[in-house]
């Protein structure tokens, strides 16, 4: 679908905007908006934005916001919001952590409440700064040394100019971007809904060929086992502590700067999100070897988490392609001769379920696999040869599910470039919905 452009335009005067129709006018936004400061109470609900990527602020500082709310006498520092505010988080607004307020509530003291002062809508406004251009100049106006520490006072939020057209016009756009960014979103959501499926598929395929084999016609046993069922009767079930060995990780003191930034990969828990791991996030010196702090772990091992969060839905396997350290909430897994490691990370992958029924809740609610209990954990262990004839079957067949899985990401991709670039259109006055 395309549209045309207004019959005129002029020249903004603001950078980030470049020409807007002519019959727009040019603002600051602390001629449309004020700041305002009222105080919350055990009446109104809390409220979190979301951010541009979909993750809320709740879920990226959700310790912190429960410590605020559990204790009643910090209510009193929440602000107060109404429908037709717009809130923005002082830290996060140049990661799009900004939003139109529609519901009565109340924010954190981490956010700045901006009221409108004339007639105009919200929603257009939030949509004009939600584009690339605004929210890199949210960023250039944000006080701080590194991004982490990144501040945008109301001082320098004020200054930003936008462009509006009659309010008639905006109401329109912004209905027009809610029908169709309805219509994408839906699409969106359709292509997600396919990954979730295909993702089950693929674990069913990975649970099936680890517990009943390759051949439909193979002979079955009962194994005893509750999760296990039935599997070929020329298999043997093992406890899992009989065919692995267990290795444990450390953290160097992070007050020695001759511990870090090294070349020596050191794995933790936000490496584990594909298959292998060729290279990690943080990394660690020779002299943190040298001095026993850690130890390197041999390319070919198997990772998982023992400790944390990530454990309430998702049991992560991964190998490593290169040696590497690994922190004290993962485990280093080797294989005893008879197992194939490839095999032996397609079994605990297919496990997962039964791994996850046998974690624990530690202090502060982390959660944590019981290696005693997990080691008990009974296992199918097929012969060796059958074992690699599983592991190119399953090469094979994830493949196929991991090539579905990418176009449907780039689907989404495409989708979502479109979405942004609708919405920067229309706002911004590069094309007439009207």
């Amino acid at each position: 679908m395309s549209f045309p452009r207004y019959p005129a335009y002029k020249p903004s005067g603001v950078e980030w905007l470049g020409e807007v129709p002519t019959h727009w006018e040019v603002k600051r936004l602390s001629s449309i908006f004020r700041p305002v400061d009222e105080p919350g109470n055990d009446e109104l609900s809390i409220l979190s934005v979301s951010i541009h990527d979909g993750v809320s602020d709740k879920e990226l500082d959700e310790k912190e916001m429960d410590r605020k709310v559990t204790r009643s006498e910090d209510r009193s520092k929440y602000k107060k919001v109404l429908p037709g505010d717009l809130v923005y988080n002082m830290m996060r607004a140049w990661q799009g952590g900004f939003g139109a307020v529609t519901v009565p509530g109340m924010v954190s003291p981490a956010y700045v409440v901006a009221r409108p002062t004339a007639a105009f809508s919200t929603s257009f406004v939030e949509g004009l700064l939600r584009t690339p251009q605004a929210v890199e100049q949210m960023r250039r106006y944000s006080q701080g040394v590194t991004d982490f520490r990144l501040r945008l006072y109301w001082e320098e939020f004020k200054t930003i100019g936008v462009a509006l057209p009659p309010l008639a016009e905006q109401t329109a756009i912004a209905a027009f971007l809610d029908r169709e960014t309805g219509k994408i979103d839906a699409l969106v959501a359709e292509q997600r809904r396919l990954m979730e499926l295909l993702k089950e598929k693929r674990q069913a395929v990975i649970s099936h060929a680890v517990t009943r084999g390759l051949n439909p016609k193979a002979r079955l046993k009962p194994s005893g086992i509750e999760w296990l069922g039935e599997v070929p009767g020329h298999w043997e079930v093992k406890p899992l502590k009989y065919v692995i060995t267990l290795k444990s990780g450390g953290t160097p003191s992070k007050e020695n700067l001759a511990y870090w930034d090294g070349d020596v990969p050191w794995a933790s828990s936000k490496d584990l999100k594909s298959a292998e791991l060729f290279d990690t996030q943080d990394h660690i010196s020779q002299k943190a070897l040298d001095d026993g702090i850690a130890e390197l772990v041999p390319a070919g091992s198997i990772l998982t988490v023992v400790r944390g969060m990530i454990l309430l839905h998702t049991f992560p396997v991964v190998t490593i392609r290169v040696p590497m350290a690994i922190n004290q909430d993962l485990k280093a897994i080797t294989p005893e001769p008879s197992i194939n490691a490839d095999y032996l990370a397609s079994l605990l992958r297919g496990a997962s379920a039964e791994v996850l029924s046998r974690t624990d809740e530690a202090a502060h609610g982390t959660k944590v696999l019981r290696i005693e209990t997990w080691l008990a954990m009974q296992v199918p262990v097929p012969p060796l040869a059958e074992q690699t004839a599983i592991v190119a079957h399953l090469d094979r067949e994830l493949a196929k599910f991991d090539t579905l899985t990418a176009e449907a990401q780039r689907a989404i991709d495409l989708l979502q470039e479109r979405r942004s670039a609708l919405i920067s259109a229309a706002v911004t006055g590069q094309i007439d919905v009207r």
